[in-house]
């Protein structure tokens, strides 16, 4: 069976709990803290060099990065596909997810939020500031892009979740959790709604893991 390396609050880890799930590819939870230094710095680094959450194990085959594992996933197992069939399509869908994954996470992940914090002093109020303005930045571009495509259908592309979604979903919790303004992505919320309306965004959301925080 798979085993997924993963934490609750990670954006990235849940991008690949959303790919098994809508694959209906079973798997083993296992828990990393990333909170706790302790966790990454230890027995962990020899799963994952970069001591980062996710990373999924195959049998012999140790992957991580989500993007990677995702594109992993999907060719070992295509259906339902996450990628459209023709070549400029799947490019728009890939630059619907990077446009999330390269271009806003990056900037608000664990690891940068704590250099900003500690090494440069910047205080919370900057520090929410910081966040608010690259999430809303990089939904503000998804969100014209949704716009131009008028043939796009019910979710980032089509009418079924692709990698797009997948991406997506994360970072609205993200926003949602750093109180950012989404009024302006009216269409990029719509989204967001009708993805968790779906089991497999709603059953691995933050919340439902087993190593989900107590409310």
């Amino acid at each position: 069976m798979l085993r997924l390396y993963s934490y609750f609050r990670s954006s990235a880890a849940y991008r690949v709990r959303i790919a098994l799930a809508l694959k209906e590819l079973p798997c083993d939870y296992v828990a990393v803290n990333l909170a706790r230094r302790e966790n990454t710095e230890s027995a962990y680094s020899a799963v994952a060099a970069n001591r980062l959450v996710p990373s999924l194990v195959d049998g012999d085959v140790t992957l991580t990065q989500s993007l990677a594992i995702i594109e992993y996933l999907e060719e070992q197992h295509p259906n339902p596909a996450l990628l459209p069939n023709g070549g400029a399509e799947r490019a728009a869908v890939r630059a619907m997810a990077y446009d999330i994954a390269c271009e806003i996470h990056p900037l608000n992940n664990v690891r940068v939020l704590r250099y900003l914090k500690r090494d440069m002093k910047v205080s919370s109020d900057d520090m929410d500031r910081w966040i608010r303005h690259w999430i809303e930045t990089g939904l503000g571009v998804l969100e014209r892009r949704l716009s131009a495509d008028e043939s796009r259908g019910g979710f980032c592309h089509g009418n079924a979740p692709t990698l797009a979604d997948v991406v997506l979903v994360p970072q609205i919790f993200n926003a949602h959790r750093s109180g950012c303004d989404l009024s302006a992505c009216p269409l990029v919320v719509a989204v967001f709604d009708r993805c968790m309306a779906l089991e497999a965004f709603a059953s691995t959301q933050p919340s439902a893991c087993p190593d989900a925080a107590p409310s």
